[in-house]
C-alpha cells in the first residue's frame, strides 16, 4: 500500500494530541495494510505532532493498483488549477487589447488613406466632415433601434454637461480635415503629434495646474521636432498648418470640458463618443451650408465624379464609416486599458499612419524633415509617460470595479488624440 502526504497551502498551525482521533487514525491504517509491521507514526516519548502546515492524506492506494481505497483532502491544499486559470484569464485579456490595437490601428490609417483621396478629388472640408459625423449617427441610431447597442440613460443635464465639448469637438474636427485638404498627410499628423504641449500649457496657465518638472522638459523636443519638420515640409501650407495647430487647441479644450462635465456620468466609451457625434452633427451642419453650399458642392461632385468614376461614391462613403469605426473602437479600448498604455498605443498608431501615407502617396521627405517627425513623436511618448505616471501607479494599488474603472479612464485619458 502506497501513502502520499500533502502540506496545505494554508499557513495555519494544526496541532494533534493524545486523543481517540489519533488512534483510530492509525489503527484504520494498519489495519487495512497487507504489511506487517505497520507504519509507526507515534513518537512515544512525544505524545503531541506540531506542524507549521496541516498535514493531509491525498490518497491511499493498493499496489499494482490505480483506483484509491479512500481520499481525503485538507481545505484549499491544491491551489495549481485556480493559478492556471488565472494565466490563461491574463492571456487572453492580453489577446483582446492586441486585437483592439491593431483593429484601431488597421481602421484609422484606412480612414485616413480614403479621407486625403477624397479631399483631393473633392476640396470641400466642410462637407466631408459633416458626412464622417452624419455616417457615425446614423450607425448608432441603427444599432440603438435594433438593440445590437445598449441604449445610453441620459437626460437634459447630460446633453447640457455635452453641448461645450461638441463644440470643442466640431473645431478640432473641421480644422484637422481642412489642414488634411492643404497638406500632406503625414505633416499635418507631425503637427498634431504636439498637442500634448498645448495640454500641458493650457492646463498650467488657464487651469492652474502644476506638473512635475519631467513633463515640461518633456516639451523641448516635441515643440523642436514639430519646428523642424515644418520649416523642412517640402509642400509647406499656412492654411493646413493652421488647421493642425486649431485643431490641437480645439481638442485641448474638448478634454477639460469632457473631464469637468461628464465626472460621475455613467455613460459607456462607445455611447459617449455616439451621443458626442450626434450633437456635433447638429452643430456643424448650418455652418458648413453657410461656408460652403449646396451650389459648391454639387457643381464640385460632378466634376470628381467626371474625373475620378464611380469609385469616388466609394470613398466617401468609406471615408465615413472608417471614421466612425475606428473612433468606436478606440473609444472601447479605454474600458480595457490604461491611459498610459493608450497613450502609447496613440503614439504608434500616428506613427504608422505616417508611415502608411508616406509609402502610399509617394509624399517627399527629407532627412531632416524626418528627423523633426521623430523628434517630436519621441516627445510625445515621453511627455505622456511622466504625466500618466502617478496615475499608473495609482492604477495598480487600487481595484476598481468594471463599471467605475470605465468611467474612470472616460475622464481620465487624453482622449484629444483619438480623433485623426
Amino acid at each position: 500500500m502506497s501513502f502520499s502526504f500533502k502540506q496545505s497551502g494554508l499557513a495555519t498551525c494544526m496541532n494533534v494530541t493524545n486523543s481517540g482521533f489519533h488512534k483510530r487514525l492509525i489503527s484504520t491504517i494498519c489495519s487495512r495494510s497487507s504489511f506487517s509491521p505497520c507504519l509507526n507514526l507515534q513518537n512515544p516519548e512525544r505524545r503531541n505532532l506540531s506542524v507549521s502546515k496541516p498535514l493531509h492524506i491525498s490518497s491511499i492506494e493498493k499496489i499494482n493498483e490505480k483506483k484509491p481505497v479512500f481520499e481525503c483532502k485538507a481545505y484549499e491544499a491544491d491551489k495549481s488549477q485556480p493559478i492556471e486559470v488565472e494565466v490563461k484569464s491574463e492571456a487572453a485579456k492580453r489577446l483582446k487589447i492586441g486585437i483592439y490595437f491593431a483593429t484601431w490601428w488597421a481602421l484609422n490609417v484606412v480612414f485616413n488613406i480614403y479621407n486625403k483621396k477624397v479631399l483631393n478629388a473633392y476640396p470641400y472640408p466642410w462637407l466631408t466632415s459633416t458626412l464622417s459625423l452624419a455616417c457615425g449617427s446614423l450607425m448608432m441610431l441603427i444599432s440603438w433601434a435594433t438593440r445590437i447597442a445598449e441604449t445610453p440613460k441620459t437626460d437634459f443635464e447630460f446633453w447640457k454637461t455635452l453641448f461645450p465639448v461638441a463644440v470643442a469637438h466640431t473645431i478640432g474636427h473641421v480644422a484637422a480635415t481642412v489642414s488634411m485638404s492643404k497638406v500632406a498627410v503625414s505633416f499635418t499628423h507631425i503637427i498634431k503629434s504636439g498637442e500634448p504641449a498645448f495640454s500641458v500649457l493650457v492646463s498650467r496657465f488657464l487651469l492652474g495646474e502644476t506638473f512635475p518638472p519631467s513633463v515640461y522638459l518633456s516639451l523641448v523636443p516635441i515643440i523642436g521636432g514639430c519646428a523642424l519638420a515644418a520649416v523642412t515640409e517640402l509642400n509647406f501650407n499656412m492654411t493646413g498648418f493652421m488647421g493642425a495647430m486649431i485643431s490641437n487647441f480645439a481638442f485641448v479644450l474638448r478634454n477639460i470640458f469632457s473631464k469637468k462635465g461628464m465626472k460621475g456620468k455613467s455613460v459607456s466609451g462607445m455611447n459617449y463618443y455616439a451621443c458626442l457625434s450626434l450633437l456635433s452633427l447638429l452643430i456643424l451642419t448650418p455652418f458648413a451650408v453657410a461656408v460652403e453650399g449646396p451650389q459648391m458642392w454639387a457643381a464640385g461632385w460632378q466634376k470628381a465624379l467626371s474625373e475620378i468614376g464611380p469609385q469616388f461614391i466609394w470613398w466617401v462613403a468609406a471615408q465615413s464609416i472608417f471614421y466612425h469605426l475606428y473612433n468606436q473602437v478606440s473609444y472601447m479600448s479605454l474600458d480595457e486599458i490604461s491611459p498610459l498604455t493608450f497613450s502609447v498605443g496613440n503614439t504608434m498608431k500616428r506613427i504608422s499612419v505616417i508611415v502608411s501615407s508616406i509609402i502610399i502617396f509617394h509624399t517627399p521627405v527629407q532627412p531632416i524633415n524626418a528627423l523633426g517627425a521623430a523628434i517630436a513623436i519621441l516627445g510625445t511618448f515621453l511627455q505622456k509617460r511622466e504625466e500618466n505616471r502617478g496615475f499608473e501607479s495609482l492604477d495598480s494599488s487600487c481595484t476598481i470595479d468594471d463599471e467605475k474603472k470605465s468611467k474612470y479612464h472616460l475622464e481620465e485619458v487624453t482622449s484629444d488624440e483619438i480623433m485623426f
